[in-house]
């Protein structure tokens, strides 16, 4: 089980959270959220890029303001959590594959109990994983969960990102989960002390359980 760290927007706490080298560490390009990047204070680390995957959180965005900030950060991953059609998915992966080559691709799904997972069909060509979120107005930072029983009824083999509302107390939940496809753990609101300020002392007890997990399970 990986670990992502998402809605990241201080740079000191981004220091402090990249001395625990969570494998994905998220930075939103969305102006309405309340972890908007600030763009003109944003310092990162000089060596986060050996350890960690920079993650672009992007909703409904151009594909050149994508491509601009890609460039602009060194992304080595984006996340799509809007409304993108395959067609934009497929327009974003033929840039990437020419320019960027290497960088993954994530599409985030609100989910919620009504959801139709056929939907996903048309992007699987085009995304190297799937997010599955609990379904809000604001696209996401609800620090809500969505009931992962629904999950049994994803039915494809890409692997998937699981967000929405994981705290402190569902680690031993995250373990009881059997299913291979299931490839990391988002982490974000329960975390914080403010929406883009993460407690580092809590979020280091809780990547330290999840190697934890992994160890007992065999995984690295």
């Amino acid at each position: 089980m990986k670990i992502k760290v998402c809605g990241m927007r201080e740079s000191a706490n981004i220091e402090a959270l990249s001395v625990l080298k969570p494998d994905y560490m998220g930075l939103i390009f969305y102006a309405p959220s309340k972890r908007f990047v600030d763009e003109s204070s944003l310092r990162l680390p000089e060596d986060i890029l050996s350890n960690i995957k920079l993650t672009g959180v992007f909703v409904n965005e151009t594909l050149d303001n994508i491509l601009m900030q890609i460039q602009k950060y060194c992304l080595q991953a984006i996340q799509l959590h809007g409304n993108e059609s395959p067609e934009f998915c497929s327009s974003l992966q033929l840039a990437i594959t020419n320019f960027h080559p290497g960088l993954e691709l994530i599409k985030a799904f609100g989910i919620d109990n009504s959801f139709d997972f056929s939907i996903l069909d048309d992007y699987l060509p085009f995304v190297d994983f799937f997010l599955f979120d609990t379904k809000t107005p604001a696209h996401g930072g609800s620090g809500e969960k969505f009931n992962w029983e629904i999950l049994k009824n994803y039915k494809l083999q890409k692997p998937y990102f699981l967000s929405g509302g994981i705290g402190a107390n569902d680690l031993q939940e995250l373990q009881s989960i059997t299913d291979d496809r299931f490839y990391c753990a988002d982490l974000n609101s329960k975390f914080e002390i403010t929406p883009g300020l993460k407690d580092i002392e809590k979020i280091s007890r809780a990547i330290s359980g999840i190697r934890q997990i992994n160890l007992n399970d065999g995984h690295v």
